[in-house]
């Protein structure tokens, strides 16, 4: 019987290290992997302004 992880369509990068100290090896990775989030920063700060918002109200 064939292992069904060949199956896999996308697999994650080899890794470096060992437990708490394991992370991706940059050598083996590419543009497509990883994201593009360029509203990321924009994002943040409209997070940030409701929850000072919602800190502010009165309860």
């Amino acid at each position: 019987m064939s292992d069904p992880l060949d199956k896999a369509t996308s697999k994650a990068p080899a890794t470096l290290g060992e437990g708490c100290l394991s992370r991706y090896d940059p050598e083996d990775m590419s543009p497509e992997d990883g994201t593009e989030f360029p509203g990321a920063a924009e994002l943040w700060e409209q997070l940030q302004e409701e929850h000072q918002d919602d800190v502010k109200k009165p309860v």
